[in-house]
């Protein structure tokens, strides 16, 4: 497994700087937004990115609920924090693409708006991860990924039944998209899933070397409450004994 990280990593970084020529050089001009239409490929699949991580955050905190896993809980938080980070990208590469084709900034937009909520709902997962250091923490956590994670859905179908400042689905729901402006999309969101991976897997051996340094203080700390044990105390008594009776003699 060490191996396969630094080989991960070199295809990531070719992947996402071939993605970037094709996003940036290659796919063709949007007719009415021209080039600033160019974020379409790092916006999407930053989304769908954080769509997927925020799904393996619903498996991993369901598999805790019901067999206290820790390897479970482990990636439920790893995946939520990166997820997390692509929502960010998202919130942000969103409104610079709105500014010169809507002409504003932000709008209270119903998909707009579910999306703030979500990243609301997943950083105020972290924020009950980190602070929190009651045993119930991880089951509170992982009820309130489920309870975020019904988001998702309103998020991603919210321009199917709603009139929003978004354009309509380009995949599904009666859109289109230029052959090859798809081809673009998918290659970035392949590569923006590797780096995920490549963060994600990282992020899981430092959470868990974590945890079992945390276990070992725990233990230490433990012992160290408890003192001597009554058999170390029983077999130093015997040879101190022992000592003054030399030295009495």
């Amino acid at each position: 497994m060490k191996k396969a990280f630094p080989i991960l990593t070199v295809l990531t970084a070719l992947l996402l700087a071939y993605a970037f020529y094709e996003a940036i050089w290659i796919a063709p001009m949007e007719r009415t937004m021209g080039d600033v239409q160019r974020i379409f490929y790092y916006h999407v699949p930053s989304a769908w990115t954080a769509f997927l991580l925020f799904f393996v955050n619903l498996v991993a905190s369901v598999i805790y609920l019901v067999r206290k896993n820790a390897w479970a809980d482990a990636v439920a938080v790893v995946s939520a924090e990166v997820g997390v980070v692509f929502c960010t990208v998202v919130l942000v590469t969103g409104p610079i693409w709105a500014r010169p084709v809507w002409g504003i900034w932000w709008t209270w937009d119903i998909r707009l708006t579910t999306t703030l909520v979500l990243w609301l709902i997943y950083v105020s997962y972290l924020v009950l991860r980190r602070f929190s250091e009651s045993s119930q923490t991880p089951k509170l956590a992982a009820v309130l990924a489920i309870f975020g994670a019904l988001d998702v859905p309103l998020v991603y179908f919210s321009i199917w039944f709603f009139r929003t400042q978004h354009p309509q689905p380009v995949i599904g729901g009666g859109g289109s998209i230029d052959p090859r402006m798809l081809h673009v999309l998918l290659i970035n969101w392949l590569a923006f899933s590797c780096l995920a991976l490549l963060i994600g897997w990282a992020r899981y051996r430092l959470e868990w070397l974590q945890r079992e340094v945390e276990e070992a203080q725990a233990l230490e700390s433990l012992l160290g409450d408890q003192g001597p044990s009554p058999l170390a105390a029983s077999a130093k008594h015997p040879l101190d004994k022992s000592h003054g009776t030399v030295g009495s003699q």
